[in-house]
C-alpha cells in the first residue's frame, strides 16, 4: 500500500475534479462533498506518506513498470511529502470554509468551481511528486490552467486579471520548457535523478547554463519573484474569496519547490551559488521583492490587496532562503512555507467573513463596532496579523530568525537589515488594521453606539457560522502550535530535506 501512496495523491484529486460535475448534475452540493472528501483522504495519505519518509527513507513508484529512464516516476521523498502535506491539509481547510461562501460569491457556479479546484489540486501534488522533469511542466500547466479559471471566476474584474495572469504564465511556461529542451539535449534523459547523475560531467557546458537559467525565469514568473509578480495582486484582489484562499497559501510556493527541486536537487548548492551567481541573484530579488511588497502593502485600502501585495513581499522570504543557499538558510524557507501557508490562509478567510458579514472588506470603512460582532474572526485576523509581523512565539517569528541565521552565518548582514525592515513595515500595515478594530477613533465613538443598538443587518449582528469560523479558529491555534513545536519541525522533517 506505501509504495502507492505516491501515485495516488494526484489520481484522487483528478478523479474528484471528473466526479464533481457528475455527481453536480445529480445533486448541485454534490459537488462539493466529492472535492471535499477526496482532499481529506489526499490529507491522510500525505501526512501518513510524511511520517514514513521520515522514518523509512523515500519511496518510488514507476508508471506502467517501465524503467525511471523511459518512464516516469513519481518520487515521495521528505521534501515531495512535505509540500503534499501542506498543499492537502490547507486545501482541506478552506474547503470547509468555502461551502457557505462559494454559494454567495459564485451563485450557479459551484460545480464546474469545485471540478476546477480539483484539477488544481490534481495539479499542484503532481508537480511535487513527480520525478520527470517534463512531467513537472505537464502538471505545472493543469495548476495554471485551473489558476487562471478560478482567477476569472471573481468580480468584473476578475477576466482582465485572469487574462494577464494567463499571458505572463504563458510565458513562463515556455521559458521553463526551452530549458527543459536545452537538458535534455545534453544529458538524454527527463527523470531528474539520472539528470542529476550526468549533469556533473557538463556543468560548463553553455546550453546546460542557459538551460538552468531559463528554467529558474519560467519558475521565478509563477513564483511571483520580484520584479516578475506583476500578474499576482491583481489576481488575488479581484477573484472569488475562496479562490484567494485556496490560490494564495499554495501556488507560488509550489513553484518555489520547483526551484528547490532543481537548483539544489539536480543540480547543486555549489553550482548555483558559487559556480554560476543564480542563487545570489535570486537573494538579491527577494530581498528588493520584500521591500517593495511591503511598502505597497501599506498604501493599500482593500484589505484583500493589501495581503495580495503581503504576499509578494512574503514570497521574498522563501526566495531569500533559496538565494542564501546553505542550510539555516533553506531551512528558514521551507518553514516559512508552511508558516506562510497558515498565515495566508487564515488572513483570506477572514476577509471572506468579512465581506460575508459587512459586504466588503474595504480598511477604510472598517470600525471599532467589528470587535464585538465578530470578534472570533477579529481575534483570528490578529493572530495571523502577528505572525506575518514575526512576534514570538507565533510560528512566523521563527521561520524569519532562520532566514536572519542563514544571512548571518552567510555574513550577509545586509539581508539582516531588510528583514528587521520589513518586520516593521509590516507592523505598520498591520497595525492599521488591528488599530480599526480595536480602538474607538473619536470620530467613531458615535458611529460605533449607534450600530451596537441597530437592528440586525443582512446576517445578523453575531459571528459567521461554525463552518466559516471553525477553520479561521484552527488556523490560528496551529499558528501557534506551529510556534511552539518548531524545533521538532525541523529536526525531524526539515533538516531530511536540506541537500547541503
Amino acid at each position: 500500500m506505501t509504495e502507492h501512496i505516491v501515485v495516488l495523491i494526484p489520481l484522487t484529486f483528478l478523479l474528484a475534479a471528473l466526479l464533481a460535475p457528475l455527481f453536480g448534475a445529480w445533486r448541485d452540493r454534490a459537488a462539493y462533498w466529492v472535492v471535499l472528501a477526496a482532499t481529506f483522504v489526499v490529507a491522510c495519505l500525505s501526512l501518513y506518506g510524511l511520517w514514513h519518509v521520515a522514518i523509512e527513507g523515500a519511496v518510488r513508484y514507476t508508471m506502467g513498470g517501465w524503467p525511471s529512464s523511459v518512464g516516469i516516476e513519481y518520487v515521495l521523498d521528505p521534501l515531495s511529502a512535505f509540500f503534499c502535506a501542506v498543499i492537502s491539509v490547507i486545501a482541506f481547510v478552506v474547503l470547509v470554509h468555502a461551502r457557505k461562501v462559494t454559494p454567495r460569491e459564485l451563485p450557479g457556479k459551484e460545480i464546474p468551481y469545485y471540478s476546477v479546484v480539483g484539477l488544481l489540486l490534481a495539479g499542484l501534488s503532481g508537480i511535487v511528486v513527480t520525478g520527470d522533469i517534463f512531467n513537472l511542466f505537464v502538471f505545472l500547466e493543469i495548476s495554471s490552467m485551473s489558476s487562471y479559471a478560478l482567477v476569472a471566476m471573481g468580480d468584473k474584474r476578475a477576466p482582465v486579471a485572469a487574462f494577464r495572469y494567463l499571458i505572463l504564465g504563458t510565458v513562463g511556461a515556455s521559458f521553463y520548457l526551452i530549458g527543459v529542451a536545452f537538458l535534455l539535449f545534453e544529458t538524454g534523459t527527463l527523470n531528474m535523478a539520472d539528470m542529476g547523475r550526468a549533469l556533473p560531467l557538463m556543468l560548463d557546458d553553455p546550453n546546460v547554463i542557459l538551460g538552468l537559467a531559463l528554467i529558474l525565469l519560467g519558475l521565478g514568473i509563477k513564483m511571483a519573484l520580484f520584479p516578475l509578480h506583476g500578474w499576482l495582486p491583481d489576481a488575488y484582489t479581484y477573484t472569488a474569496s475562496p479562490s484567494s484562499a485556496l490560490i494564495a497559501p499554495m501556488g507560488t510556493k509550489i513553484a518555489a519547490y520547483g526551484v528547490i527541486r532543481i537548483a539544489f536537487f539536480v543540480f547543486s548548492a555549489d553550482y548555483v551559488s558559487r559556480q554560476l551567481p543564480y542563487a545570489d541573484l535570486i537573494a538579491w530579488l527577494s530581498a528588493a521583492g520584500i521591500i517593495f511588497g511591503s511598502i505597497m502593502a501599506i498604501a493599500q485600502k482593500e484589505l484583500k490587496r493589501l495581503l495580495a501585495y503581503s504576499s509578494v513581499a512574503q514570497i521574498g522570504y522563501i526566495g531569500l532562503g533559496i538565494g542564501l543557499a546553505n542550510p539555516l538558510g533553506l531551512i528558514g524557507a521551507l518553514l516559512h512555507v508552511l508558516n506562510h501557508a497558515l498565515m495566508k490562509s487564515l488572513l483570506f478567510l477572514v476577509a471572506a467573513n468579512l465581506r460575508a458579514k459587512v459586504g466588503h472588506s474595504d480598511i477604510t470603512k472598517l470600525d471599532a463596532s467589528l470587535r464585538k460582532k465578530m470578534p472570533w474572526s477579529m481575534f483570528g485576523f490578529t493572530i495571523g496579523a502577528l505572525s506575518m509581523i514575526g512576534i514570538p512565539p507565533t510560528a512566523g517569528f521563527f521561520s524569519t530568525w532562520y532566514l536572519a541565521l542563514g544571512a548571518i552565518d552567510k555574513g550577509a548582514w545586509v539581508f539582516v537589515a531588510v528583514l528587521v525592515v520589513s518586520s516593521l513595515l509590516n507592523a505598520v500595515y498591520f497595525f492599521r488594521v488591528i488599530e480599526k478594530i480595536y480602538l474607538r477613533s473619536p470620530d467613531a465613538v458615535d458611529k460605533v453606539e449607534e450600530d451596537e443598538q441597530a437592528p440586525r443587518r443582512l446576517l445578523g449582528t453575531a459571528e459567521v457560522g461554525w463552518s466559516m469560523l471553525a477553520p479561521v479558529l484552527v488556523l490560528a491555534v496551529a499558528i501557534f502550535v506551529a510556534g511552539f513545536l518548531n524545533a521538532w519541525i525541523v529536526e525531524t522533517f526539515l533538516r531530511g530535506m536540506v541537500p547541503l
